[in-house]
């Protein structure tokens, strides 16, 4: 073989090692890079609970300055303090009657979860529903009867009347005082004889006339009856009435009068004396957290003074300091048991004592007061 054929050859062979190298070269694959991992993915919302729906039906129009106005406020008191957690809606003016049940009916049919009926009549009509509405919880006022889903609530509002009979006891100078009377049930009862009891502590030569008008709300009626009263000779009145009527008439025949329920000052500046108001809010934003919370049960609640639900307010310029400072005194005594309005000795209309001295009424005894303490004229509607 020629030396030319010997570099032929190799230069063949050369080349072909190259274009092997080449093609090896671009036959490689780069390998990807590895893919990120997925971001966790951020937890779902949990749902948002639907909120509580509460009824509340009233015996009289929110607007009556009063007994109804007041429950009102406590309603507003209770969408503030939870907002969103809670929906709630009123029917006003429904009557102590078959009405009643069919309101509450309907309340519950509506889904409402709390229904409150701020009424004593409301009691048998409530019954009635909570029995057909298990799941449904049902909060009567001023009663007595409960069941499973059903329970009871009040205010002392005797405390407020009695705080009402020391300033009236003071102020008085004919020393006879008028109550305008709304249905004779123990709780209105307890109230005249707590309001008596109140000014002859200060006053004891104070007698008390009652006038019964058998209706929550009806100012004409009250207005009739406040006028007969202070013809009858009675310069200060307290009503147990949800209207402001009784302190209107008040003011128009110069005499004086206090509000009940809700501040009702500006109804008769003149003649107002101070009002004997409920608070309502902290019981409704307790029993919408007990619900909501799981902790509602069947245990009734009377709240008064201690408990923030019952106040004197707005007591006029012309009351004594002296007074003004025993109401004060008062209103510390009830809020830390130091004093006790219903302790003896107390005497009935009739000379007999009815709590010996030293011994306090227990609540069965408040509950079923059924007569006039010395000092109330006229005879309980109904008692034998």
């Amino acid at each position: 073989m020629t030396d030319l054929n010997k570099r032929s050859m190799l230069k063949v062979a050369a080349l072909s090692a190259v274009a092997a190298a080449a093609l090896i070269g671009c036959g490689k694959k780069e390998e990807p890079a590895p893919a990120p991992a997925p971001a966790a993915a951020a937890p779902a919302p949990a749902p948002k609970p639907e909120p509580l729906k509460i009824a509340f039906a009233y015996v009289g129009p929110v607007g009556d300055g009063g007994w109804t106005f007041a429950h009102d406020n406590g309603r507003k008191a209770l969408e503030k303090e939870l907002g969103d957690k809670v929906v709630t809606s009123y029917v006003e003016k429904v009557p102590e009657s078959a009405d009643a049940e069919r309101v509450i009916r309907d309340m519950a049919s509506q889904g409402n979860k709390l229904i409150f009926g701020t009424t004593f009549g409301y009691m048998e009509p409530m019954l009635k529903v909570a029995g057909d509405f298990k799941d449904v919880k049902f909060e009567h006022a001023t009663g007595y009867k409960n069941a499973d889903n059903m329970r009871t609530y009040d205010s002392r509002t005797y405390e407020g009347a009695y705080m009402a009979g020391v300033i009236a006891g003071k102020m008085t100078k004919s020393n006879t005082l008028g109550v305008v009377a709304s249905i004779p049930i123990p709780e209105v009862i307890r109230n005249i004889n707590s309001f008596t009891m109140g000014a002859q502590s200060v006053n004891p030569k104070v007698k008390t006339k009652v006038v019964w008008v058998n209706e929550w709300f009806n100012p004409p009626k009250e207005t009739e009856a406040a006028t007969a009263l202070i013809n009858g000779g009675a310069d200060v009145l307290m009503q147990n009435t949800d209207s402001s009527a009784v302190l209107q008439t008040a003011e128009k025949m110069n005499k004086r009068a206090f509000g009940w329920d809700s501040d009702m000052t500006a109804y008769g500046p003149k003649a107002h004396l101070g009002s004997a108001i409920i608070n309502w809010g902290p019981y409704y934003i307790k029993a919408a957290k007990d619900a909501l919370e799981g902790k509602w049960t069947n245990q009734g609640s009377w709240w008064g003074v201690k408990e923030g639900a019952i106040d004197m307010v707005s007591i006029a310029a012309d009351v004594p300091e002296e007074t003004k400072t025993k109401i004060a005194e008062i209103k510390k005594g009830l809020t830390d048991g130091s004093f006790v309005i219903w302790k003896g000795p107390i005497v009935g209309q009739d000379g007999k004592e009815l709590i010996a001295k030293d011994a306090v009424a227990d609540e069965k005894f408040l509950g079923g007061i059924n007569f006039y303490v010395k000092g109330v004229e006229g005879k309980v509607p109904g008692a034998k």
